[in-house]
């Protein structure tokens, strides 16, 4: 049976989508060989297959010949039961049509050829011309002579391949619904076929986050409080006052209310761990419990801050998280596009998404055990950075790009809303963290892809913070060689800016322009495959918002750095 995982946060956050879920991990593989073989039962898709022939003809015109291959399109139906056509294999077709709200069905290529209403069902084929493989290269042919060029399926505007069907093979062969918008073209192999909506949470300490707790174990002093003045008397207390220090005014105010008014307190997935992740507290390397799901130490800052280097001097804290516990849940997917959660890890629920399971009572997990950084930045030192003048008129030409990227994504899709600019604060600490990835993987013992990055942002209690961490689905986890890196970190992050400075596509990718990109890349300032994208299996944004001239001064940008050149 498959494996129930304990409850967390993530069943909350999966909740707007459906049903109150439960999440389960996939049943562990047994090496007895009696034990019946499980697996995941799955419709066949596509109908249609490509016969694997080698018919080769020549099409020429005057003196030029081109090698042609031509192939027959066959449907299920017309296979036999060893899903061969006239004895020969075949293979399905790569090309299906889809569109933006999920759904996928086979193309019917006799429309496609024919137009509507026609009633030829002669032999249809595939007709490859030249090598290339391009959609400009390959006709579908009818035995009767009528043919038409695959790269015209592209043509939305026209509809070559009709209306979508609403057709949700996955679910099954009747689990269609209605649909209206015009189907496109999409191979089933693309990148753009499938992208996952995973739901992502860090488990932290029970009794809620670490301020709710606070609030509650301090709440016979704290339930007579009403406002700001009478926090401030209460707080006289010695050890209410200690016990309140990692937090700000507003969020602990935040905190009684919730708790005097009984309100669960659902916050932004990020807010609750930056709680967490900001209270921890400094102490010696004790031993660790084998089965703690978190456990975070703030490092004493003369442990890895030298006194005479003001590199770091924009680094408030370092915490290292000798345990982590992160639950990823599969949520749904889209096609053609992704859609992304917003800096909070919160995604949208009105948008549009194609679910995994008709009624779902439950959602695919798996449970991640590892270590990890976190870097907290000094908020006075953000606010005096947002200030400079450097700063505003770089952050206007990323806000352009992303006006621009928004406007082409909405006009694909008229449901979409207006996505926000994540702002300054993210996109440095963002492209930051990419750059301390890379300069990390060289000493602590784990390849950059196996690295991933969790960005913090809280504007309104100015807290601005990145973590760092590897995890992996064994019960044992890692083994602690990125966790002692924390020392460190001042010459990793000496590294990470020396290698930011320079790029080996320089000047362009300098004086890139995000508002006036000619390729489209609206949402990248000075950053490329040379210097601050890394696998996307490390960023949490598909390696969108990066930009190296906020994090260290560049060619051709030197005021709006937030670090100094190294």
């Amino acid at each position: 049976a498959h494996v129930r995982i304990r409850r967390s946060r993530s069943e909350n956050k999966l909740a707007p989508m459906g049903p109150p879920p439960g999440l389960y991990a996939p049943p562990p593989a047994s090496s007895d060989p009696r034990e019946p073989v499980r697996g995941i039962r799955a419709w066949r898709f596509p109908e249609w297959f490509v016969v694997q022939e080698a018919v080769d003809g020549r099409d020429g015109a005057g003196d030029e010949l081109q090698r042609r291959r031509s192939r027959r399109l066959v449907h299920r139906t017309g296979l036999d039961e060893r899903g061969r056509f006239d004895s020969r294999p075949v293979v399905a077709t790569r090309f299906v049509r889809a569109c933006p709200k999920g759904h996928v069905d086979d193309i019917d290529w006799y429309r496609f050829v024919h137009g509507d209403d026609d009633p030829c069902r002669h032999q249809l084929r595939l007709d490859e011309h030249g090598t290339g493989g391009d959609l400009s290269d390959l006709v579908v042919r009818c035995g009767c002579g009528a043919r038409r060029g695959l790269h015209e399926a592209k043509e939305i505007e026209n509809r070559p391949l009709g209306d979508c069907s609403g057709a949700r093979p996955w679910l099954g062969r009747h689990a269609g619904e209605s649909c209206r918008l015009p189907a496109r073209l999409l191979i089933r192999t693309a990148s753009n076929a499938w992208f996952p909506q995973v739901v992502s949470v860090l488990s932290l300490p029970e009794g809620g986050s670490a301020v709710d707790g606070a609030v509650a174990a301090l709440w016979d002093d704290l339930q007579i409080v009403d406002g700001a003045a009478a926090l401030a008397f209460i707080t006289r207390k010695p050890a209410v006052a200690e016990r309140l220090a990692p937090f700000g005014e507003a969020e602990i105010l935040d905190a009684i209310r919730r708790r005097a008014g009984g309100e669960p307190g659902e916050r932004p997935v990020k807010h609750v761990e930056l709680d967490a992740l900001l209270a921890a507290s400094a102490g010696p390397d004790d031993e660790l419990p084998a089965d703690a799901d978190f456990h975070a130490q703030r490092l004493p800052d003369h442990a890895w801050r030298r006194t005479d280097d003001p590199l770091a001097a924009g680094v408030a804290a370092v915490v290292r998280l000798h345990r982590l516990r992160e639950v990823s849940a599969l949520a749904g997917f889209t096609r053609f596009e992704a859609v992304m959660p917003d800096i909070d890890g919160e995604y949208d629920s009105d948008v549009e998404r194609a679910g995994i399971a008709l009624d779902p009572s439950w959602f695919p997990a798996v449970e991640n055990r590892g270590e990890g950084i976190f870097l907290q930045l000094d908020p006075g030192a953000v606010a005096r950075w947002l200030a400079r003048p450097g700063v505003a008129r770089r952050l206007d030409a990323l806000d352009a790009g992303h006006r621009r990227w928004d406007e082409r994504r909405r006009a694909q899709s008229r449901r979409q809303r207006p996505r926000p600019f994540p702002g300054g604060p993210y996109v440095l600490l963002h492209t930051l963290a990419h750059l301390l990835i890379q300069a990390l993987a060289v000493r602590c013992g784990y390849p950059a892809a196996s690295l991933r990055e969790r960005i913090y942002v809280d504007g309104e209690t100015r807290r601005f913070g990145l973590l760092l961490y590897t995890a992996s689905a064994d019960a044992e986890g890692t083994l602690g060689g990125l966790v002692q890196q924390a020392r460190s970190i001042e010459d990793h992050l000496a590294q990470a800016l020396r290698s930011a400075a320079l790029c080996s596509n320089d000047p362009v990718c300098a004086w890139h322009d995000a508002g006036r990109s000619l390729e489209e890349r609206w949402l990248h300032g000075a950053a490329c495959h040379g210097c601050a994208l890394v696998a996307e299996t490390s960023c949490e944004m598909r390696n969108d918002y990066l930009d190296r001239a906020l994090v260290v001064p560049v060619i051709g940008v030197e005021d709006a750095a937030f670090f100094e050149a190294v």
